[in-house]
């Protein structure tokens, strides 16, 4: 019983990637948002998301998902988040993430993914008495935007893709 329990839970919790994706037939998107440092901001994340997925797989939705709240996936060790995180960062083409709250986590996954040469687009919404990190906004490795509203950031989204070589194949 306990096994099975486990086998589900692990299930919601770990993403396959397909050959799919292992032959990058498939665009892999990493989405980088706030999940302990405040999810005030949830609701942005998951229309950014279901942008994003018009794009290729999201294989971090979960950061949209209204029902994580700000302990995260508590039920999983920081270290097993951890190591799949980096191992879903690893095998991602692109990094979308939205700043606005500040989140060392988000950071730290911004910062490893321009170390490892994969293009980051940081996205920070204007007009919310928040001051974005000089390292994110000064960082040569990102493609920083600020935004007014969600059709604004739609539309940097479509252009930087774009940019990447990267247009919408999918219906979300």
């Amino acid at each position: 019983m306990r096994f099975t329990i486990w086998i589900i839970l692990m299930s919601e919790i770990l993403h396959t990637i397909t050959s799919d994706i292992a032959n990058e037939q498939i665009l892999v998107i990493y989405f980088a948002g706030s999940i302990r440092a405040g999810r005030d901001d949830v609701p942005i994340y998951s229309k950014l998301i279901t942008k994003l997925k018009k794009y290729g797989q999201v294989i971090t939705e979960h950061v949209g998902d209204y029902s994580l709240s700000i302990g995260g996936q508590s039920f999983l060790t920081d270290k097993f988040i951890h190591d799949r995180d980096l191992h879903w960062l690893r095998h991602s083409h692109v990094v979308v993430a939205e700043v606005t709250t500040p989140s060392l986590g988000v950071g730290y996954e911004i910062a490893t993914a321009i170390s490892w040469r994969i293009p980051v687009i940081t996205l920070f919404k204007r007009g919310n008495n928040k001051v974005v990190s000089a390292m994110i906004s000064g960082s040569e490795g990102c493609r920083h935007f600020e935004y007014e509203d969600l059709e604004e950031a739609y539309l940097i989204i479509e252009r930087e893709m774009a940019k990447l070589g990267y247009e919408e194949k999918y219906e979300s």
